[in-house]
């Protein structure tokens, strides 16, 4: 057995990595733009309602260790295969496919603007897509050795440059502007929305718990202090944005990172971040397509998607996932083309789709303490089920004042409400007539965990379960 060589560090570094992408930026430009220093309060609501999410994936975790697919095997063992299928496509395809689309969007624009020249903005969005697919496809993990990199730097500058435009020290000129535009608790408490969106994610080191030593205090403990850590790095740039950036400028910003840049460091700032968030950008949509092409042939293989998902090339790569995660990423990107209000929009619409799934964490926690109450487990959400129970409310709560304007707030509800709608109908008549099981009968826990070996669709497929 090797050893455990992974300690709380690792971990917080690995929570942190993951989290920090340049579409936070864009949140944290539109909420301090709209607020002022009082956003930093918003955060922190955010944050806490992300630790107890972290606490409730925990417990699930250490319920259920070491399942690749995670929250898919979590809700199929608690609620069924249909609030599985929703959570999988609308919390995960969706909205990661959605949030690389606006990574890339941002990536583009910010190119465009620091190089000057004439090429429309999705040219190079098509580019990036195409080279990072075709890599892919030839099993050619393009940035494997150098994510750590990326995240350190894109995380490093960002701490840099906040501390540098808090303490004054940049070569631009100090502008004078009020600290807060807000202070009513009703108007901060309803940015709390755009500020989650600043923590998602950190859940995705639970993977590694196999491989840290101490795991049931150093996993959870050290998500819920790299969610501290975002806290502080991005508190430090809202002080930095009030003494070189216009609040309102920020707001409306596409890429608010290229106008902090150029404000405290002039072309220098400006270009240094561009690479930095591009090198980051083609980083994620490396990750995205790899994963979620991955995942999708998981689901394929417990038949809860088309089996050509499962599909591999001669390099062993689930070639149609790829592609199909691929175009997907482009169309939302194309959606996004160049347009403050429409990367802010697919945003909010991508927190939406995750906080759903959050919802749903919370909600098997209770379903596993009501029908399996002395089952072991190495970590549990403390106080009962108030914490579970409070994530529920507040989550429900951030879905509902997801956006301060009425009118983008009822598009974001209709949009996602109808993908759920589209979604519901697909996993009903799929379930029904593809899977042949009770769309809202729970699988034992310990068949959900057989579905880990390759031997169980092997078995289930000769001898004609599934087709």
């Amino acid at each position: 057995m090797g050893e455990k060589k992974l300690g709380l560090l690792s971990v917080v570094s690995i929570s942190v990595g993951l989290v920090v992408a340049t579409s936070c930026l864009v949140s944290l430009g539109e909420g301090s733009g709209t607020l002022g220093i009082t956003f930093i309060l918003a955060m922190v609501i955010a944050m806490i309602l992300n630790m107890i999410t972290v606490a409730s994936l925990s417990e699930l975790n250490a319920l259920m260790p070491n399942t690749t697919g995670g929250l898919a095997q979590y809700t199929l063992a608690a609620l069924g295969p249909f609030p599985t299928l929703l959570s999988m496509v609308g919390g995960y395809l969706v909205c990661n496919t959605m949030s690389c689309g606006v990574e890339a969007s941002i990536f583009s624009i910010a190119v465009q603007d620091t190089s000057g020249l004439a090429i429309p903005p999705i040219v190079y969005t098509l580019v990036m897509t195409v080279v990072v697919l075709i890599a892919n496809l030839y099993g050619v993990d393009m940035f494997a050795k150098v994510q750590d990199i990326v995240a350190f730097l894109l995380i490093g500058s960002l701490v840099v440059m906040g501390i540098i435009g808090a303490l004054g020290l940049g070569v631009g000129a100090k502008i004078e502007q009020p600290l807060a535009l807000e202070t009513n608790f009703g108007s901060i408490a309803s940015m709390t929305a755009v500020a989650f969106w600043l923590f998602i994610g950190a859940e995705y080191a639970i993977p590694v718990s196999k491989d840290v030593k101490n795991a049931k205090r150093n996993v959870p403990l050290g998500m819920m202090l790299g969610l501290v850590v975002i806290c502080i790095m991005q508190s430090i740039m809202i002080f930095g944005f009030h003494n070189y950036t216009e609040w309102g400028e920020l707001a409306g910003s596409a890429a608010p990172h290229l106008l902090y840049g150029y404000a405290i460091l002039g072309n220098f700032g400006k270009v240094w971040m561009t690479l930095v968030g591009a090198f980051a950008v083609i980083s994620t949509q490396n990750s995205t397509v790899n994963s979620l092409a991955v995942i999708c042939q998981g689901m394929a293989k417990m038949n809860m998607l088309p089996q050509i998902f499962t599909k591999t090339n001669k390099h062993g790569v689930p070639w149609f996932g790829q592609v199909f995660v691929s175009i997907a990423i482009f169309i939302f990107a194309v959606a996004s083309n160049n347009s403050a209000d429409a990367i802010d929009f697919l945003i909010l619409a991508g927190s939406v789709f995750w906080m759903v799934s959050y919802i749903l964490a919370h909600i098997d926690v209770l379903v596993f303490r009501k029908r399996l109450p002395k089952a072991p487990r190495s970590f549990k959400v403390a106080g009962g089920l108030l914490l579970p129970f409070v994530g529920i409310i507040g989550t429900a709560y951030m879905i509902l004042c997801i956006s301060t304007d009425p009118h983008e707030r009822l598009m974001i509800w209709l949009f996602t409400g109808g993908t759920f709608i589209v979604l519901a109908i697909y996993s009903a008549l799929w379930i029904k007539f593809k899977m042949r099981m009770p769309i809202f009968k729970s699988v034992p826990i310990e068949k959900v965990m057989a579905m880990e070996s390759n031997l169980y669709y092997l078995e289930r497929k000769r001898v004609g379960i599934w087709k």
